[in-house]
């Protein structure tokens, strides 16, 4: 797969906008940065300033729908300035995500441990053995640390488990060895899948334990005691209905992906279903967490 990235410049009331409409073209991820050196001091609460001039950075899994990104920016009735298109070489980008990984000790017992390193030494480690790769989740990006962290302060002993956007299979294989019963990884990449087969072969997660599918593949209703779904805000506010389905009355849900700004817009598309709130934040990042609640009887 040859990467390639859109880079533009942008004023402050462009971004959220710019960004919805990069990740509906399909950008796999996209970045602010500051174009002009200028600090961003402690902004008061429930603010979240930007700088006057922003660089934006978007990622796309090839060269065409880089370009076709690029071309329906150009279209718009007040473009950014300098949209640019460059490729990234596909062994560059292994090699980033290879440098300065190492173990990661997301809490409680729970560390992920890529394959070139040993096990750190503890009594009561339990350990995921995950390398970089195609497939998103490796533990570094703060929404997957933040849901490995809560996975590992609250075990999902004996639970059956429902990873939507599984990617590298990561929270799906960790649910596992703290415990959970069975685990269904959903994704709508094939590649992810495949990751995510591989990652449990390698943890010796029993094919038993965990399946793995598309999003056409069945998913029971009121059948797990733990939704997770560390993707997007926009994708997880059309979800909302399956994973309400999915849950049991008192199952826990967990939602990653989100920006802090996005966090009420996507608790109000879970709030008929599921008491809801902020459980955890992290460099702008937002973890939702709740719990199902009963459903209702008519009369």
């Amino acid at each position: 797969m040859s990467l390639s990235e859109l880079e533009c410049q942008i004023t402050p009331d462009q971004a959220e906008p710019l960004e919805d409409a990069l990740f509906e073209l399909g950008a796999v991820s996209v970045e602010l940065f500051d174009a002009a050196d200028e600090p961003l001091f402690e902004p008061p609460p429930g603010t979240h300033p930007l700088w006057s001039a922003i660089r934006l950075k978007a990622v796309f899994a090839d060269s065409t729908q880089a370009d076709l990104a690029a071309a329906a920016l150009e279209r718009q009735s007040s473009p950014p300035e300098t949209i640019q298109v460059h490729a990234i070489e596909d062994q560059d980008w292994v090699r980033a995500g290879l440098d300065g990984l190492h173990a990661i000790h997301c809490g409680g017992p729970l560390w992920i441990v890529p394959s070139w390193e040993e096990e750190p030494e503890t009594d009561d480690g339990v350990f995921v053995h995950l390398d970089p790769g195609l497939a998103f989740g490796t533990g570094n990006h703060p929404t997957t640390a933040m849901c490995l962290h809560s996975l590992a302060l609250h075990p999902p002993r004996n639970q059956r488990v429902l990873d939507y956007g599984c990617g590298s299979g990561i929270l799906a294989i960790a649910a596992l060895k703290l415990g959970a019963r069975e685990a269904l990884g959903i994704d709508i990449d094939a590649q992810a899948t495949q990751a995510t087969r591989d990652n449990a072969n390698a943890n010796d997660i029993p094919t038993t334990a965990l399946e793995v599918g598309l999003t056409d593949h069945p998913i029971p209703d009121a059948d797990f005691d733990l939704v997770l779904a560390n993707i997007l805000a926009k994708p997880l506010i059309e979800l909302a209905p399956l994973l309400a389905r999915a849950a049991r009355p008192g199952a826990r849900i967990l939602l990653a992906g989100l920006l802090e700004r996005q966090a009420d817009e996507v608790m109000a598309a879970y709030a008929d279903a599921f008491d809801i709130g902020v459980e955890n934040t992290r460099e702008g990042w937002a973890l939702l967490g709740g719990r199902r609640k009963e459903p209702r009887t008519t009369r």
